[in-house]
């Protein structure tokens, strides 16, 4: 048996939010009260001056696995969440074999089997992610499919989206789509604005963004589709998905906290290491997001793990891939940039790590609760440290060398101590 004492238990389920401890044995929860005793326990964790809750839940990583492994796999990739306070994740389709047919999602499915998280697959919504052609849902679905999404690609085809759409409601799944219209970047990573500009190039402007996510959030309404809106950046875009979920529509949008914690300025500070899609933008840009967020229009925090080598961020920068890592650091910003300046609660926070992201894909995670599956982080909100190293294969994040609250002391995932901090 496992004992967690002293800590203060924040839990978006029940609404806990007290100093108590809690009794695991097995995978479960067995018990949650004040001063357990500790006869018979194997292990006691002192929680004192930490924060205890649901395990986080990540619906928007890649791993790279299949096809592209020299940046992440499925085995470093569970090891950085489990780092960052995650016990579930979510990966992207965008692998090589694109995940788009059983056989490619087995291979994942059965590799996840031996993390030490949960890792949990979306199939693409397209044949090869190429936009013209929908997959076999139903029966991805029925092979383990979590959901399906062609992120890293917008569908540029309305018809296909359309179609998409009514066959996922038919089969009460989830779509998530990438909102960027290539015809109207010059160059992808870095928003149109004064620092491409700084830079001698067009860049990435937000109408790119804007036209999609007004398409799909109409288009949603009609539909009665459930989509997610990734990594939503514009300020414009987010006033899209509050019409629509004033509509009615079963629309959910994520942000990033690179999103509502930098803007498109760290360019000239980090270089490619900030160059995303879609790219950081304003600071305006960013005060939505976090008014999103304090409002609900956003219900999500995610983080968009995208792992690549040094060489290839330490390309020029226009030939550099975009993309940053995040598991590790997610929960740290958003306590640093959401929590210490109060825009956000505790219980604001972990509920969009954590029940949020389970009651969309109809997960029964999110929450503590006796008798339910032992997935808890404990974290001390106090603690500063410095970003310097990862459990990731890759370090391309523009927060290195950066001071944060709120480190990870323990997560637990089915019971089991997954990672602790002895850094």
């Amino acid at each position: 048996m496992l004992l967690i004492k002293n800590g203060h238990i924040i839990d978006p389920l029940s609404k806990l939010n007290e100093k108590l401890d809690i009794l695991i044995d097995g995978e479960n929860v067995v018990k949650i009260d004040k001063n357990i005793d500790e006869t018979n326990v194997d292990n006691v964790i002192d929680a004192s001056s930490c924060i205890v809750a649901p395990g986080l839940i990540d619906i928007h990583s890649h791993f790279r696995d299949p096809g592209f492994t020299y940046k992440e796999d499925i085995f470093t990739g569970a090891n950085a969440a489990a780092r960052g306070g995650y016990t579930t994740v979510i990966c992207m389709a965008n692998t090589n074999p694109v995940i788009d047919n059983t056989e490619d999602l087995n291979y994942v499915l059965n590799k996840a089997k031996m993390a030490k998280i949960e890792v949990l697959q979306v199939a693409s919504i397209t044949k090869n992610m190429s936009g013209t052609e929908i997959v076999d849902m139903k029966k991805l679905k029925k092979a383990g499919a979590i959901g399906f999404s062609d992120d890293g690609k917008p569908i540029m085809n309305s018809k296909v989206a359309v179609d998409a759409m009514n066959l996922a409601r038919e089969l009460d799944v989830v779509l998530s789509f990438h909102e960027e219209d290539p015809n109207l970047i010059s160059e992808s990573g870095i928003n149109s604005g004064k620092i491409a500009s700084m830079l001698n190039i067009k860049g990435s402007p937000c109408e790119a963004e804007n036209v999609l996510v007004a398409r799909d959030v109409a288009l949603a309404v009609s539909t009665k589709a459930k989509i997610n809106i990734q990594h939503i950046s514009s300020s414009l875009s987010v006033e899209f998905v509050r019409w629509a979920k004033k509509m009615g529509a079963n629309v959910t949008a994520e942000a990033t906290p690179q999103h509502f914690s930098i803007t498109e300025d760290e360019i000239l500070k980090k270089g490619a290491n900030a160059k995303l899609n879609p790219p950081l933008r304003t600071e305006s840009d960013r005060k939505a997001i976090i008014e999103a967020l304090k409002d609900n229009t956003i219900e999500i925090i995610a983080t968009d793990h995208a792992p690549h080598s040094k060489v290839e961020k330490e390309r020029e920068i226009s030939k550099a891939p975009s993309g940053m890592i995040g598991l590790e650091t997610a929960l740290s910003l958003a306590i640093s940039k959401l929590v210490k300046p109060r825009y956000l609660s505790y219980m604001d926070v972990i509920e969009k790590f954590t029940l949020n992201p389970a009651k969309l894909y109809k997960l029964d995670r999110g929450y503590i609760k006796e008798g339910h599956r032992a997935d808890i982080v404990i974290f001390n909100p106090e603690e500063e440290y410095v970003v310097k190293d990862f459990s990731s294969k890759s370090c391309n994040s523009p927060f290195i060398g950066e001071k944060l609250y709120g480190k990870v002391k323990n997560t637990i995932y089915k019971g089991t101590i997954v990672y602790e901090d002895k850094r």
